[in-house]
Parts: structure tokens; C-alpha cells; sequence
């Protein structure tokens, strides 16, 4: 499957044409620039696209390969690119990413991925910013990052108030899930290092656009992509915070069951010297021995008695230190 647009001088003129179409186009009218879009592109496809475009040959073999870094790779005549689309977090709690690679001419931008991301983003994007069109690729190139870094936003966000949730989750009741809540806490973990690793380093890709690429992006759209930049600067920061959090959150929830175990461990022992003074006493006066009222309802009556007092004054003693 393949979208195709054109657009002229800064106006959109034609699109869903065939790619085999692209040079022809390119060829005829210096302000001509298009975007190809392929989904789940075969070999056959990909050289077709070298053939048109006259991408560099290690380009398109990376481009075949899943699981890239997120990079920025130059070529002579062209630069690829690899970035991740964040879908944000599924039902159990990982992170969902997908694969976006684009080839950048000067007149064209390619992008590849499979078929559960949808650029539709993308397109609603340039659409809505459609006076920058006349910045030719750079302005289809900032469509693309514009989409992902909020992609990536909304899923640091979501992040930040799940972790929220835990630490308000870590105190309800004076009872929290401790499995729960660690389960909880090792997935936002995990999720936050792989955005980590797949969209923090984009960050360098675009500040390399910005100056080790200057010439690749026009005055006129350059705020634009330091927009995108401090973005995802502000996701790295935000990333490294919530990693913070969560090591907090851990860190908290094994504090809050060292201390629950001291309180069994205080409420055993307690418990445990109320019932030795009875049985202190029941094995006292079981020995054959003579003892004031032995014999008589006396005896037993003060043996009762005195169990029952002792027993009282090591209760409140024990409740007075919070033992109980």
C-alpha cells in the first residue's frame, strides 16, 4: 500500500499517483516536491523508490531491516531518517512504539512503516500549516516529527499520572497492595526505558537537522523545528523525573512494609508476654506446693484475679507505646 502527494510552488496539485510518476514530476519543475508514503514496502518496492529518488544503496537496506535505532544516517545526496511512534500504553502497561524510517531529498520525502501506524497525523497537520508549504521538504520532514513528539508527549503525560495514582495508592487505607503496587511501579519502569532508548535520542537527530544539516533546513521553518527540539528536550527531562519518581515509589513501598512488619512483629511480642504472665501464674500455682488459700474458692478466686490485673496493666502499658 502507497500514498502519494505532490505539491507546486507551495500549493498541493496532485496526489495517489503512481510512484513511478516521481521522477517525472521532479524532473520537469524545479518547485515540484512529494511525499511518498509506503506501508510494509517489499525489496521491489524499496528499489523502485532508488531508482527514482536515487537514495544511497545502504539507505534502503537499513530501511528492510525492523528494529533500527532511532537515527539520522547522511548521504551525499539524501539523509535517513528512523523514528518511533509512541501509541501510548496498552492494558497491561507497556509501552506500544512502532517503527517510522523516511529517506529526505531535496525534493522528496519517503516515509515506511507498518500497517499500525497511521500518518494521518501527519497529513491533518501540513494540512492545517499549509502556508509553510512553499519550505518545500523540510516542512513534510517537521509534519513527521511534529506528529511523533506529541505522540510522545501525550504518553509521558499519561506516564506521570499513573505514577500519581501509585503514590496516592501507596497510603490508601494504611493498607496498600504491595504486589500491586510493585508490579505497577516495574512496568511504568520499564515502559519510561523504553522511551527512553526509542524516542529520547530523536532529540539528537533533530538538533542535528538543525546544525550539522543546516543547509537542509530553510530560515523560514528553522523556529519550527527548534520548537520540535525543545519538545523533546523537555520529554528527556520529564523521562529522567518520572524514572525518579517511580525508583521513589519503590523505594517508599519497601520502607512502608519494613515498618508493617515491625508493628506484627511489636503486636506478636506483645501479645505474646500478655499470655506468658498467665501462664506464669496457672503453672505457679500448679505445683505442689502450699499457697495462701490452696484448697479454697479464696485461691483460686486470687489467682484469677491476679492473671486478669497483670494481664490489663501489660495490655495498656503495651497500647500506651503503641504496640498494639
Amino acid at each position: 500500500m502507497v500514498m502519494t502527494r505532490a505539491w507546486r510552488d507551495g500549493t498541493a496539485v496532485e496526489r495517489d499517483f503512481p510512484v513511478d510518476r516521481v521522477s517525472d514530476l521532479l524532473e520537469h519543475d524545479d518547485g515540484t516536491f512529494v511525499w511518498v508514503d509506503h506501508v510494509d514496502p517489499g525489496p521491489d518496492d524499496l528499489d523502485q523508490v532508488e531508482d527514482e529518488l536515487g537514495v544511497h544503496v545502504l539507505a534502503v537496506e537499513d530501511a528492510l531491516e525492523r528494529g533500527q535505532r532511532p537515527k539520522l544516517d547522511r548521504y551525499r545526496d539524501s539523509l535517513f531518517l528512523v523514528v518511533y511512534d509512541v501509541q501510548g500504553l496498552d492494558d497491561d502497561g507497556e509501552l506500544v512504539t512502532h517503527e517510522v524510517k523516511a529517506f529526505v531529498t531535496h525534493r522528496a520525502l519517503v516515509t515506511i512503516h507498518g500497517p499500525e501506524v497511521d500518518l494521518g497525523a501527519v497529513e491533518r497537520r501540513l494540512d492545517a500549516n499549509a502556508d509553510l508549504a512553499d519550505r518545500g521538504v523540510p516542512w513534510l520532514v517537521w509534519g513527521l516529527l511534529d506528529a511523533v513528539v506529541d505522540h510522545a508527549t501525550s504518553a509521558v503525560e499519561d506516564i506521570g499520572a499513573r505514577i500519581d495514582d501509585l503514590e496516592d495508592d501507596l497510603f490508601e487505607h494504611g493498607n496498600p497492595r504491595e504486589q500491586q503496587i510493585q508490579r505497577r511501579s516495574f512496568r511504568l519502569r520499564k515502559a519510561l526505558g523504553v522511551l527512553r532508548r526509542q524516542v529520547v535520542p530523536t532529540r539528537d537527530s533533530v538538533g542535528s537537522l538543525l546544525h550539522g544539516d543546516a543547509e537542509t533546513i530553510a530560515d523560514g521553518i528553522r523556529p519550527y523545528f527548534r520548537d520540535v527540539e525543545d519538545h523533546l528536550v523537555s520529554i528527556a527531562d520529564s523521562v529522567e523525573q518520572l524514572r525518579d519518581a517511580v525508583s521513589s515509589v519503590l523505594d517508599t513501598n519497601l520502607n512502608l512494609a519494613s515498618n508493617r512488619q515491625n508493628t506484627v512483629m511489636k503486636k506478636v511480642t506483645s501479645w505474646a508476654a500478655i499470655i506468658a504472665i498467665p501462664t506464669a501464674i496457672t503453672g505457679f500455682f500448679g505445683q505442689n506446693v502450699t499457697f495462701p488459700g490452696e484448697g479454697h474458692w479464696s485461691g483460686f478466686l486470687a489467682s484469677v484475679s491476679l492473671i486478669v490485673a497483670t494481664s490489663l496493666v501489660l495490655y495498656r502499658v503495651f497500647k500506651s507505646k503503641d504496640w498494639l
